[in-house]
């Protein structure tokens, strides 16, 4: 047996919306291809969505909480200054940890964070590399701590490009009209060159390792896309009306062209791998690219985040994984998990992603020990994370450039308390995604009850002035702005259900703010809803909505309507919310539970269902799920939902719990899930004959009707040659697929429905389900006779969609627990009408006149038979 490899590939901000159009038009053949031969999906994000926090969970499956690295900068060790973030911040083992332990190879190409380079068993390209300077004059030296180990530092040292190496050969796929581009006022080209050439030598570093070294585990994370998305997204079709036409023309195809090429160097990657390698390509989060992009950022902390989507990409391709198939509910922490699983080793209990057993053909036990960091040995580790490092001005330079930082204080003590105060509220964020809102409230109340220091006049002096008064600051302003951290405590009220401390939050918001601009519309909405204003709480959505009309905003006005029961206007709500945001996991919730209401069970299970494949741990989703398969009749699946929401969420469920009692006491009455066929009378049955069309169903009816069950029919359709003794057929079941309201009428008698209908039944009734069975080649001979066409020239197409259609019944009829099944060859019929009968007798449950049955067999008609 050949050891497991995996080959981990992170695309940041790499989102379907984009890649869809690409896969299906041919422009992205490599990811296609791993596609077709695995699994893809969504890969859903976390709070808050920055890059650095967020790979760090992917490479060691905890939160941000645990791993510790909080930001996109870090205070020094000595507190006497500030850096981009560094390894050092990571408190728990990655990965690559882990797999040194055990005796595995590792390369890291540019993961974010991993400078400085950990000494482990393989090669480290750190995040640092290809950072280099833009000025060609000045010299970009490899520091101590970029590679390890050391001697590979000259191996791959000329593999950087620079970004006066970029040519218009580079440029020209990317932006065709870009000698159209006034450089000296438009420097979007040099931020291009730098962005291409930090990404190529990633690639470049990365190619060498895999074709000169030998590993078991590589990591490899580029930033291109996420990059060229904050700097050129804006002018990504369709054309917002605010941009110039003139710069649309100029960097319309960038985004796409950033796509290719990442494709470009997903195919080179693949050509160096063998067919015994795991692939895993994903992303971190999505990116927006619709109405919801942003021209003019806020000035909130790392503001560009606000455009990354919660949904990113999953795709994994290899030897044990299923073969193009869609998965459903992934996260950035079950990464790690399923690769120590796929490598056979044990997950620690401390990681809070699961392993991903759906993506495998056969699932696999899952082992366990207590926690990989409380084992003693080596890991790999740096010896003493206190080291100092140099301070990384290029870095700082783009994180600044790119809008996730702001230039920082010269005071070097402001500057470190404002890092400190940015740590201390992403990690009060991170608890908020968790929902432990008594951890997030303790650390927002130290923030916002701490007194800071001012800026006064000598702040605003050399170019820190331009800085500060760009930034919205003025003398006499905190140095830490406090707005954020209100916003969060006012998110955190509203969750709690506390409307009165809600709006005090609000009306010190409303105060505060004179930079932020901030829209609290939809919370003042929550706060009225909250303290039954219904009605001043409908008035303020609509102006919002008139204003600016968002999914958040149709998502609060679908609730208020739901409020006052106003059903139809809610759904249209939510419809409307998730036209503007289609991957909402609670709007389509909010739906499927209206829908239910409305009593559009299909539909409403249908939306649960969705919600629950966006987000996997969802409780409400799965209750509602559990409601809308209860009131189908699907008894099995509503209990195994109830099930997984009160496990999910047990001390909230219990109504859930409550449910799955009455679905015991009904399936206690009911027949068994997996019996197809009870041979007893239920109270209100409907007999249905079904099979394709020329399959003896008519047949089947008159013997029925001779038996002495009622038959439902309308009797529209006259007997013919082709059926002499008539069709039996009633004509609303034509349009069962629109409408089985009707089916109330069929209670207790018999009712023929073709085939491909049979999905559509009503499950609020029980089915006796006498389905025809006849060789195909006689059911198409039959009908090309008798549309007067070549009984000898068979149809392939047809002959291939009947075996179709005979597949789905047999899944079919296992799902619903409100059918009974059973088959009847009409050759049977024809030749042992006796034995026939005797089974449908003992399937109906009531006694028949069999004589009148077995007198309805005419052997005359028995015609396009196969021949022996």
């Amino acid at each position: 047996m050949k050891k497991p490899k995996v080959l981990l590939i992170g695309w940041d901000a790499a989102d379907w919306k984009i890649i869809w159009p690409l896969v299906n038009s041919g422009q992205m053949p490599a990811l296609k291809s791993l596609m077709s031969r695995g699994v893809y999906g969504n890969m859903s994000t976390m709070n808050p969505p920055y890059s650095p926090m967020l790979w760090s969970s992917v490479a060691t499956g905890k939160t941000p909480d645990k791993h510790g690295v909080l930001g996109f900068i870090e205070v020094n060790p000595d507190g006497n200054g500030i850096r981009p973030v560094t390894v050092n911040s990571r408190k728990v083992r990655a990965l690559w940890n882990i797999f040194h332990n055990q005796g595995l190879k590792s390369n890291l190409v540019g993961w974010w964070p991993s400078f400085p380079a950990e000494p482990i068993n393989g090669v480290v390209v750190s995040d640092k590399f290809q950072k280099v300077n833009k000025d060609p004059k000045k010299k970009t030296s490899i520091v101590k701590g970029t590679i390890h180990p050391t001697h590979f530092t000259e191996k791959i040292a000329d593999l950087r490009m620079f970004p006066h190496e970029v040519t218009e050969a580079h440029i020209l796929p990317f932006i065709p009209r870009a000698s159209e581009i006034n450089q000296e006022k438009d420097a979007s080209l040099a931020s291009f060159a730098k962005l291409l050439a930090e990404n190529t030598s990633v690639h470049a570093a990365a190619t060498n390792l895999m074709r000169t070294t030998d590993w078991d585990f590589m990591g490899i994370y580029y930033d291109l896309i996420d990059h060229f998305c904050h700097a050129f997204m804006k002018f990504h079709p369709p054309k917002l009306a605010a941009i110039p036409e003139n710069k649309f023309q100029l960097y319309k195809d960038v985004i796409q062209g950033a796509y290719r090429y990442q494709d470009m160097m997903l195919e080179r990657k693949l050509e160096l791998i063998d067919e015994d390698t795991t692939v895993i390509v994903m992303s971190d989060h999505g990116y927006e690219s619709g109405h919801r992009r942003i021209l003019k950022m806020p000035k909130y902390p790392a503001a560009p985040a606000l455009e990354h989507r919660n949904f990113g990409i999953f795709v994994a391709a290899g030897p044990k994984i299923k073969k193009a198939e869609k998965v459903f509910g992934l996260g950035l922490i079950d990464v790690a998990p399923t690769i120590l699983h796929m490598f056979n080793l044990p997950v620690g209990k401390d990681i809070d992603g699961k392993v991903a057993l759906e993506i495998f053909e056969e699932a696999n036990k899952v082992d366990y020990i207590e926690s990989w960091d409380k084992i003693q040995g080596d890991f790999g580790e740096h010896l003493n994370k206190e080291d100092q490092l140099l301070s990384d001005e290029e870095t700082m330079k783009q994180l600044i450039e790119l809008g996730y930082i702001d230039k920082p204080d010269d005071n070097v003590e402001i500057a470190v308390l404002k890092t400190n105060c940015d740590l201390k509220h992403n990690l009060a964020r991170v608890y908020l995604g968790k929902k432990d809102f008594e951890k997030a409230k303790a650390i927002l109340l130290t923030l916002v009850t701490k007194e800071y220091p001012v800026y006064s006049e000598s702040s605003f002096k050399g170019k820190n002035k331009d800085v500060l008064e760009r930034q919205g600051y003025k003398v006499g302003d905190s140095v830490i702005d406090k707005i954020p951290f209100y916003m969060d405590l006012l998110t955190i009220a509203l969750s709690e259900k506390d409307y009165d401390l809600g709006e005090k939050y609000l009306k010190v918001l409303r105060r505060k703010d004179k930079r932020f601009e901030i829209n609290t519309s939809v919370s003042e909405a929550k706060i009225l809803l909250g303290q039954g204003k219904v009605k001043l709480a409908l008035k303020c959505l609509e102006e919002a909505r008139d204003k600016n009309p968002n999914s958040q905003v149709w998502y609060q006005i679908g609730k208020a309507y739901d409020r006052i029961n106003d059903l139809d206007s809610a759904k249209s709500a939510f419809e409307s919310a998730i036209k503007f945001e289609v991957d909402s996991a609670k709007s389509h919730q909010a739906l499927a539970k209206v829908l239910i209401e409305l009593k559009e069970y299909e539909e409403a299970a249908d939306h649960a269902l969705t919600a629950i494949e966006l987000v996997r741990y969802f409780p409400e989703a799965h209750y509602t799920l559990g409601r809308a398969l209860e009131k189908m009749g699907h008894l099995e699946h509503a209990k195994q939902a109830y099930e997984t929401a009160a496990m999910l969420k047990p001390k909230t469920f219990h109504r859930a719990e409550s449910a799955i009692e009455n679905i015991n006491d009904a399936l206690s009455e009911k027949i068994s899930f997996k019996d197809k066929s009870s041979r007893t009378y239920k109270k209100d049955q409907i007999v249905i004959v079904s099979g394709l069309p020329r399959s003896g169903t008519s047949l089947m009816m008159q013997m029925l009707n001779a038996a002495g069950l009622d038959i439902l029919t309308d009797e529209n359709r006259s007997a013919d040659a082709s059926n002499p003794k008539g069709y039996y057929e009633y004509e609303p079941v034509m349009s069962l697929h629109k409408d089985n309201t009707w089916l109330a009428k069929a209670k207790n008698k018999s009712l023929k429905v073709v085939a491909p209908l049979l999905k559509f039944l009503n499950p609020e009734f029980r089915y006796k389900v006498v389905f025809m069975n006849r060789d195909l080649t006689e059911v198409v001979k039959s009908q090309q006779k008798m549309i007067g066409k070549d009984p000898e020239t068979l149809p392939t197409k047809l002959l291939q969609a009947y075996e179709k259609h005979l597949k789905q019944v047999e899944t079919w009829k296992d799902k619903e627990p409100g059918v009974e099944l059973i088959y009847v060859n009409y050759k049977d019929v024809v030749d042992d009408a006796s034995s026939v009968v005797d089974k449908l007798e003992s399937f109906i449950g009531l006694e028949l006149d069999k004589k009148s049955m077995m007198g309805c067999v005419d052997k005359n008609l028995y015609r396009n038979r196969v021949s022996k």
